[in-house]
């Protein structure tokens, strides 16, 4: 009996790594068409609008698990500024990445978006006091230096929705710097905060440009919601693979997002990234990587 269990350990977590790769995989597609769906929409419905009515669509589909949490833990919540400040910034990160995405190449903006582990590793001993050694600040400069090529600082190419874009993962980067502050907060709680305070950001937005609201056919309505719930598809995919399988082995499949936002921008829009944004991403994806692997291996050393 232990012979037969100890020879099949082996092939179960074989299997859960295989499904968790499969699961991480889609869970990036999932991602990839969501962006192409909101690059989609924006072209007719004002970022606003397309917020307000994806969040309304993402507390419908939460709405059973905040009314079995209790209404009372959502809003008595500890450190109750932060929470608002993470909203905030939440909200600007989607409100930046779908006003630049109606600009610029899916590829193009995805990209600013890949650089934000190399954000949080430079936030993180400021904010956090958190030890960063040699390695690790040598890979955020590339990284850096990645983003420089990627923006191509020239007074031709410098736009506007690049420096949104820019603004936009600067803001996704401080949000996840400040989760990792409320570890002690439960994951609804701050869910709810994130999408409470988008459709919030929508709602100041649309009151200070009524005509900002367009009407919505039942088709487009209804595609409007998807985002959200898509949106969260992707993410309960993602913790999953995160269950399955082994971080070093499924996080780094992330980066194929970019694959995708390449190969979906090409088909839906007929977009095609510069080659100084390909040149760009690949300093940003080779020095995040570094910077996950580093981080691993000091894990498993026990040191940080």
């Amino acid at each position: 009996m232990t012979d037969a269990i100890t020879s099949s350990s082996p092939t179960s977590h074989s299997s859960g790594t295989r499904a968790g790769i499969l699961i991480m995989v889609f869970g990036m597609v999932l991602f990839s068409l969501n962006d192409a769906l909101g690059k989609w929409l924006v072209s007719s419905y004002s970022v606003p609008q397309l917020m307000l009515i994806r969040s309304i669509a993402a507390i419908a589909v939460l709405l059973p698990f905040f009314w079995r949490t209790g209404w009372r833990s959502l809003i008595r919540v500890e450190r109750p500024w932060l929470q608002v400040l993470r909203s905030f910034l939440f909200a600007f990160d989607a409100v930046a990445f779908y006003f630049a995405v109606g600009y610029m190449p899916l590829a193009d903006t995805m990209t600013y978006w890949l650089a934000t582990p190399i954000y949080v590793a430079a936030l993180s001993p400021l904010m956090l006091g958190e030890k960063i050694g040699w390695r690790r600040w040598t890979a955020i400069l590339v990284g850096f230096a990645g983003v420089v090529i990627a923006l191509e600082p020239s007074s031709e190419s410098l736009t506007l929705p690049a420096l949104i874009a820019f603004c936009g993962s600067i803001a996704f980067a401080l949000a996840m710097v400040l989760g990792r502050t409320l570890r002690g907060t439960p994951d609804t709680t701050l869910v709810f905060w994130q999408v409470a305070g988008a459709g919030l950001f929508s709602v100041v937005g649309l009151a200070l440009n009524p005509g900002g609201w367009a009407p919505v056919s039942p088709v487009d309505f209804g595609l409007l919601g998807l985002l959200g719930i898509v949106a969260m598809g992707a993410h309960i995919l993602v913790n999953r693979s995160l269950k399955l399988a082994d971080a070093s082995t499924v996080v780094p499949l992330q980066y194929t997002s970019l694959i995708w936002a390449v190969l979906f921008g090409w088909i839906f829009f007929g977009d095609l990234p510069r080659t100084a944004m390909l040149v760009g991403a690949g300093f940003i994806v080779a020095s995040g990587l570094f910077i996950f692997f580093r981080e691993q291996t000091l894990k498993r050393d026990g040191r940080r």
